[in-house]
């Protein structure tokens, strides 16, 4: 890997203009998705794309994308146009709260969301505002859900541990109920460090799994990450 890019086995991340590089969180959140009986999907926050490509490679969906800032949203542009799946990939420079499809909902959105709250701030602002709340409350990335979501559509994000169980609460205020919950270990012995959360409309069981990322030593990962991840990542 290089600073300014990321190759994967299909497609290749450009990312020296993007605020946050590739990361462990974006690629969870695009191998675990889920896609079954998806036709339509929305991207919240797309970032280098990343997510929006890896969707595309596992299913037919149409798929837009959404990105406010606008280095972000020219690099993702270009990452989008140089793959195989540019004609189903549809990004827009534009804010959750700004976009409004006409006569358009979504079977699946995805964010992996700004959700560090009430922390110290990166002095870089494009960072800030990615990795806080500062653009996106969770009050208006709910609201945007809900207005943007079919009735049997799911919404699927990525948190940290802490930040994933409040939003489990806030979401239900919205309608929008946990149907399953997949724990992120980096080790072993290591606490859950992020929470994969998928939301629908109507209650249901809820499904709880685990994925621990790494074996015991660094970079010794185990299976059950290779099996998740072994389509994109070359060294898969």
């Amino acid at each position: 890997m290089s600073n300014g890019y990321f190759n994967f086995k299909q497609f290749t991340i450009r990312q020296d203009r993007c605020a946050f590089k590739v990361g462990t969180d974006g690629v969870l959140l695009g191998a675990a998705a889920d896609i079954d009986g998806v036709n339509r999907i929305l991207d919240i926050g797309a970032g280098t794309g990343l997510i929006s490509l890896m969707l595309a490679q596992r299913c037919q969906a149409q798929i837009t994308a959404i990105e406010p800032d606008k280095d972000s949203f020219e690099q993702a542009c270009m990452n989008i146009a140089n793959s195989k799946w540019q004609k189903r990939i549809n990004i827009l420079n534009s804010a959750l709260q700004d976009f409004n499809p006409e006569n358009l909902q979504f079977d699946l959105i995805v964010s992996n969301p700004p959700y560090f709250r009430n922390s110290l701030k990166n002095p870089d602002p494009a960072k800030a505002a990615s990795r806080h709340d500062l653009s996106l409350t969770v009050n208006e990335l709910l609201k945007g859900v809900t207005r943007l979501l079919t009735e049997e559509g799911k919404l699927q994000v990525i948190m940290p541990y802490n930040e994933g169980n409040i939003f489990i609460t806030e979401a239900s205020f919205y309608g929008l109920f946990c149907i399953k919950i997949i724990k992120i270990k980096p080790l072993p012995a290591s606490v859950v460090r992020r929470l994969i959360l998928t939301f629908s409309r109507t209650r249901q069981e809820l499904v709880q799994q685990s994925l621990t990322i790494e074996s015991g030593t660094r970079h010794d990962f185990t299976n059950e990450y290779k099996n998740l991840t072994k389509d994109f990542y070359l060294k898969f």
